[in-house]
């Protein structure tokens, strides 16, 4: 009887564990991930494929990596990845975006067969990383007021609701918010009537195309900070649980699964850093070698939420575009905390971080080569230069 009873309280851990993490994960940035479509020029059945690819990619990529090593492997999308598209794919059509998603994840598994390459991304000044990803980030968090002041009623309650949640309940303000603005917009008729029509999500192919502009401005920016800002934390978090990650098993399935994904929207399949800490811990089974069976309930969720993904981008695309913007702001705000802390961390290095973070956050292209790209660059050479010069004194 007593067995009866562990076994049950273990999976209501294991499933509760899971399904936190798939509200958590999916609804923080969903948003974000229809903006970064949107920007590439993805129609409304593109974007319904992206979101729901992803999601069967991270159900499939996660359920596979968690049963082959027995360690509760969660994997997610790109959140910086999604915001350096909205930000930066100005002018890039859908199917060169596309085909730079699919060098991204090429560069992934790339990283795991080539030591030298892996140790050169390694060996990339945290700070730099980190300020490339808040120069990414800082246009979605500048937008946040002036929604406030185009919508105050709508906005205003949404900010407030945030940072009230964040005090004592960080981890759910997010889906929280995004739960309240559709609520909001309900209340106030801002759905059409046509909205929402209930259906399986169908995946929508297309060819990608190959150009060495928006290869280098957006394929190698994206594996960059998908690396830096998923991969690396997703690995630290699951030492930090006592368990050794696969690194290159990982890097292998994320790449092939990216760039398998690719063709039908989905921009990077990775690691997950915040939502695999819900998932790593006591909480989800007090036996850490029964915490891989959390992929099962993890890969049901994504699966489902995938199916249904056509309606969710119904409902959150006809919300106001101010509460759009909100939510992804508010959404990326600790994010960006986190990566100005890590930038200015170092104060010999906060110099060329800076440039890093100003060349990037300036949105110019150069060479058909958009901002990422050039920050990083600037930051680099100073960087080095720096570091040359103080060697040889």
């Amino acid at each position: 009887m007593s067995e009866v009873a562990v076994s049950r309280s273990g999976w209501f851990g294991i499933i509760s564990s899971a399904a936190t993490a798939v509200v958590v994960g999916f609804a923080s940035t969903i948003l974000l991930i229809m903006q970064a479509a949107q920007a590439v020029g993805a129609t409304p059945s593109q974007q319904a494929s992206w979101a729901a690819v992803i999601c069967f990619g991270m159900a499939a990529t996660t359920l596979y990596l968690s049963w082959a090593h027995k360690v509760p492997i969660i994997t997610a999308w790109s959140t910086p990845g999604a915001a350096l598209i909205a930000t930066s794919a100005a002018g890039i059509t859908y199917e060169n975006a596309l085909g730079a998603f699919v060098v991204a994840g090429l560069l992934m598994c790339l990283t795991a067969l080539v030591k030298p390459l892996a140790r050169a991304i390694a060996q990339i000044p945290a700070p730099i990383a980190a300020a490339m990803l808040a120069g990414v980030l800082l246009k979605y968090t500048l937008g946040v007021p002036a929604a406030a002041l185009s919508m105050p009623l709508f906005v205003l309650p949404l900010i407030i609701a945030f940072f009230a949640l964040r005090l004592s309940f960080a981890l759910f303000a997010v889906p929280v918010v995004v739960v309240l603005g559709v609520a909001i917009a309900g209340f106030a008729g801002t759905f059409s009537a046509d909205c929402c029509v209930v259906g399986i999500t169908q995946l929508e192919w297309t060819t990608p195309q190959f150009d060495g502009a928006t290869i280098l401005s957006l394929g190698v920016p994206l594996f960059l900070v998908t690396m830096a800002s998923q991969n690396l934390p997703g690995f630290a978090v699951l030492r930090a649980s006592g368990y050794e990650p696969p690194v290159t098993s990982c890097l292998l399935t994320t790449g092939f699964a990216s760039m398998m994904a690719a063709p039908f929207g989905s921009h990077a399949i990775n690691l997950a850093a915040i939502t695999a800490s819900l998932v790593t811990g006591p909480d989800t089974h007090e036996d850490p070698a029964k915490r891989w069976l959390v992929a099962w309930p993890y890969f049901v969720l994504y699966v489902a939420v995938g199916l249904a993904a056509a309606l969710f981008v119904q409902v959150l695309g006809s919300l106001p575009a101010a509460l759009i913007t909100t939510i992804a702001g508010l959404a990326l705000f600790s994010p960006l905390m986190g990566s100005v802390v890590a930038m200015l961390k170092e104060a010999r290095d906060i110099e060329s971080a800076l440039i890093t973070f100003l060349v990037t956050a300036s949105g110019i292209t150069f060479l058909g080569v958009g901002s990422a790209f050039w920050g990083l660059v600037a930051g680099l050479v100073l960087f080095g230069a720096r570091h040359l010069i103080t060697a040889k004194k």
